[in-house]
């Protein structure tokens, strides 16, 4: 059951994840939902249509009514939930993991699932405590309603823009480019072709080495921005026309400044972005809210607030129009951004501050000694003048001009730190001082 994570399945397609496994998931989802319509979808991995197929079956035996979408993007399938009226479904998809992994993404009902709803289907599938009826299944068609919806929602653009669309062979390899022509773009195709193997690229685009054709194929073209999708599409990774990868912390400030420009609002963002997310929100007159990182946390406070907007370092941008998250939705939006500010993406993105920041720092240790090394630092800086504790997600310290952030990972057996200050000098004295203040950290680093 290891691959039960904090806001989804993820695991090894044949030996964490099998058939038989993906059938009592089905009872077990089928279990919760009993008769209800259940939406199924899933991306372009070689191993999703026999976890597809097993999945349904699952939920037929429990009596629920399938809707089967076949292989379209995460937020194609969000969609369908909302058009198609369903109580819950769920998503077949890996997301951004190698292209041996797949996964499940569960919707029960109109908020995302909690860590304790996936404990409960977990262990209604140790138990076997399913229940019997006789459902249906039938094959709906939602990948034009999804395009009609999104091209609704936005004026075609005044003055074409060229965009580079990485889809990284996965589920918007096909669709993303034939929304933005419709939209009056001039599309440049980068693994625009379906394959679930991965070939050109890793799934994630979070990672800049991932995009360095990208970035190349930018500049080469003398294009306006790059744009890269994760395997299911609910990410996305801005390029500007310089060929910079755009930190995802930069796009949550050029969207808040965007839409709170008519009135406030809340941004929720998670607690490993930049301090530049919750100055530039303030700034532009709305209210930060900072949130756990994973997706479920991020949306469920987005729904839960009435936030204009949420996102993530890792690419997830929430939009309360929408009530949820999509790569596509997110594209278009920014290249009204860009348009409307009559200047290119690269002098936006260099309106945002920037301070010295580390990335994710992964050190290996077991789950009980983190939560140890976790105590002792909440412990160590309780008292200090002039720092503020939160234990939201693990412990991050906050200083004036600075912060640090050591949290336990969710998924595997590492404790991961982060920090950033207003100067590189306060930046090393900030990891010194942390460091320094657990026995366990600094045998670690």
């Amino acid at each position: 059951m290891s691959v039960f994570k904090a806001c989804d399945i993820r695991g090894r397609y044949g030996s964490e994840l099998t058939v038989g496994f993906a059938r009592a998931l089905g009872r077990a989802v089928g279990a919760e939902l009993p008769g209800q319509p259940v939406v199924v979808g899933g991306d372009v991995r070689p191993s999703t249509a026999a976890l597809k197929a097993a999945l349904c079956e699952g939920l037929v035996r429990s009596g629920c009514r399938v809707k089967d979408l076949g292989i379209v993007p995460t937020p194609a399938f969000y969609f369908a939930l909302r058009a198609l009226g369903a109580r819950g479904g769920v998503m077949v998809t890996g997301s951004h993991n190698p292209p041996g992994d797949n996964g499940f993404k569960i919707s029960l009902g109109p908020w995302p699932i909690t860590e304790e709803a996936l404990a409960a289907l977990a262990r209604r599938i140790a138990d076997a405590d399913f229940v019997k009826g006789l459902g249906t299944q039938e094959s709906v068609e939602i990948v034009d309603r999804y395009e009609v919806d999104l091209l609704g929602r936005f004026s075609r653009l005044p003055r074409a823009l060229q965009v580079v669309v990485d889809a990284g062979n996965g589920c918007y390899s096909q669709i993303a480019p034939r929304v933005l022509r419709a939209l009056g773009c001039d599309v440049v195709e980068l693994f625009c072709e379906p394959d679930g193997r991965f070939p050109n690229r890793d799934p994630n685009p979070a990672v800049a080495a991932n995009l360095t054709l990208l970035c190349e194929t930018v500049v080469a073209a003398g294009a306006d921005v790059g744009v890269a999708y994760d395997g299911d599409g609910d990410r996305v990774v801005f390029v500007d026309e310089r060929g910079r990868v755009v930190e995802s912390d930069r796009g949550i400030v050029l969207f808040a400044r965007h839409l709170l420009r008519d009135g406030s609002g809340e941004v929720v963002h998670d607690i490993k972005c930049s301090s530049v997310v919750p100055e530039e929100v303030r700034r532009a007159g709305g209210t930060p809210v900072m949130e756990k990182s994973g997706h479920a946390f991020i949306k469920t406070t987005l729904l839960r607030r009435g936030a204009v907007l949420g996102g993530e370092i890792s690419g997830h941008f929430f939009f309360g129009e929408l009530g949820g998250d999509d790569g596509l939705y997110a594209t278009l939006l920014m290249l009204h951004v860009i348009v409307e500010a009559g200047c290119g993406l690269a002098a936006l993105v260099d309106t945002a501050p920037r301070y010295p920041i580390t990335p994710d720092i992964r050190l290996p240790c077991p789950p009980g000694e983190a939560k140890a090394i976790i105590q002792k630092l909440i412990a160590a800086f309780a008292d200090a003048p002039g720092c503020e504790i939160s234990t939201l997600d693990g412990v991050r310290i906050a200083w004036p001009d600075g912060w640090a952030l050591v949290r336990p990972s969710v998924t595997e057996s590492l404790i991961t730190m982060r920090f950033e200050a207003h100067t590189p000098e306060r930046l090393a004295d900030i990891r010194q001082t942390v460091v320094a203040s657990s026995a366990g950290l600094a045998r670690r680093t």
